[in-house]
């Protein structure tokens, strides 16, 4: 058996990383086995449509390299592969139809007035249970609604007594009582299928193997069991994925500013490293403690039957850290297409902008991270003198300050200002003195950068802002010290 999973979103806006995640495993359970790879739009919820959303959808999945064999641009005799244009068909009604000559389904002419009153109390919550009062009405009755054009709904059938048992790949088996299986709605008052109905008869005549999606579905998975044996059809692999939280273990929302894949590209990620760490939100390789993964190795290794059942910590720190991984090794060209503008923006100076990026590249985690640590060649910030003391090189600040004028008259008669050549001259400087090199580099670091950690050394530096500015902050730096011992 060929397997064919799918991705069925709805365009309603910005890809959820917990929907980016469903994308990759469907795709990586496919092409592990060789399977396909089917892209199904499902837009009957036309409330919560966005405009635009659809070629957020098809750009998402682009990007990130989750190439689909069949979809609404590829078809390959399953379509349409939008559900509004399979509804147009009738085909969701015919099935709905199909149920309801067979017991299992039922129209419901209940108004919005009469459901209102159906809320019970269960465990503390006030939830809406129907009471299958439609389900008694005669034929004649229903006809004669059906000809006065009175709204109605279908609903499925369910019993109230006994259980359904239903196999999850990842949580095992699960039953529930019938008692508690609701009368879903199958085609609502509109025409359109809701998406619990039209997702089964669209993965049955698409030939869907293994279902993909969140754990939020576990619940209604009995009553898709139901529509299955109803109709007479195989059902399918389920894998239900863990539930994805936030540091604090509540479920990442929409409001934690980095929920959906475009929100993380816009704080300067790297496509390939939101991939990689996507697909370690609950699950992890089970002779490997790499954690770093291209989209091709995944494919090698991945394995849904190691799935986790445990909530999946979204670790921004983490994601962050694999982020900087990613910019370490990645190609020149690329990087400077996204790193450049952050430097042409914070450093207008004339100063060698290829060599600033090349400075940055080791020492970022996410693209933003670069202003802040080149900023001070623009400008000298204002900085507490308490910078020049340091334990380690045994600095203080009447060191740093004799130091500072013992070398400033070297700097001025130093023409070569290039890297190499700076740092032969401090290190004769020191010798000659008899001093430490750090003992002379650290204070000169501080005047020149005012900062406590900088992506370069006192000479890099020095090489870069030019002998006039590099002069003019290495005098600035004994004036503060002056005034302060």
């Amino acid at each position: 058996m060929k397997i064919r999973t799918r991705f069925a979103p709805s365009p309603t806006g910005r890809m959820h990383v917990g929907n980016l995640r469903t994308a990759l495993y469907a795709y990586l359970i496919a092409k592990h086995e060789g399977g396909d790879y089917i892209l199904r739009i499902e837009d009957t919820d036309q409330e919560r449509y966005v405009e635009g959303a659809v070629d957020i959808i098809y750009r998402t999945l682009e990007q990130t390299g989750l190439k689909h064999d069949e979809g609404p641009d590829i078809d390959k005799g399953f379509g349409p592969y939008v559900q509004s244009e399979r509804q147009k068909s009738g085909i969701y009604m015919k099935y709905a139809k199909e149920l309801i000559d067979k017991g299992e389904a039922y129209y419901c002419f209940c108004d919005k007035e009469r459901l209102e009153t159906l809320h019970q109390n269960i465990n503390g919550k006030e939830i809406n249970v129907y009471d299958k009062h439609c389900l008694h009405l005669s034929k004649e009755e229903i006809q004669a609604n059906l000809d006065a054009g009175k709204p109605f709904v279908i609903r499925q059938n369910n019993p109230t007594t006994g259980t359904t048992t239903f196999k999850d790949e990842i949580y095992g088996d699960i039953t529930v009582d019938n008692s508690e299986l609701d009368d879903m709605i199958l085609i609502k008052s509109d025409g359109f299928p809701t998406y619990n109905f039209a997702n089964v008869v669209d993965d049955h005549l698409m030939g869907i193997t293994h279902v993909v999606r969140g754990n939020e579905y576990l619940s209604s998975s009995p009553k898709y069991n139901r529509l299955y044996e109803a109709f007479g059809w195989d059902v399918p692999v389920y894998v239900h994925c863990p539930l994805i939280t936030d540091e604090e273990h509540q479920k990442l929302s929409k409001r934690s500013g980095h929920s959906s894949y475009e929100d993380l590209i816009e704080q300067g990620f790297v496509t390939e490293a939101v991939v990689n760490f996507v697909a370690l939100l609950g699950w992890s390789p089970t002779d490997s403690n790499e954690e770093i993964f291209s989209l091709d190795e995944l494919v090698k290794l991945f394995d849904y039957r190691h799935i986790n059942k445990s909530p999946a910590v979204f670790d921004y720190t983490k994601l962050k850290w694999m982020n900087g991984e990613y910019i370490k090794k990645m190609d020149w060209d690329k990087y400077i297409d996204r790193a450049m503008p952050f430097i042409e923006e914070t450093v207008k100076r004339d100063i060698d902008k290829n060599k600033l990026a090349e400075l940055c590249k080791t020492r970022i985690e996410v693209f933003p991270d670069i202003p802040d640590l080149i900023d001070f060649f623009e400008e000298l910030p204002e900085y507490d003198v308490a910078m020049y003391t340091h334990k380690k090189m045994k600095t203080s600040t009447e060191s740093s300050l004799q130091v500072l004028k013992e070398i400033l008259p070297v700097l001025e008669g130093q023409d070569d200002y290039s890297n190499d050549a700076l740092y032969a001259k401090l290190c004769e400087f020191a010798t000659d003195k008899g001093y430490k090199n750090g003992y002379v580099l650290w204070p000169i670091r501080t005047a020149v950068s005012g900062k406590q950690m900088t992506p370069a050394g006192a000479t890099e530096i020095m090489e870069l802002l030019g002998k006039e500015e590099s002069i003019a902050r290495i005098k600035k730096g004994i004036e503060l010290l002056e005034s302060a011992v």
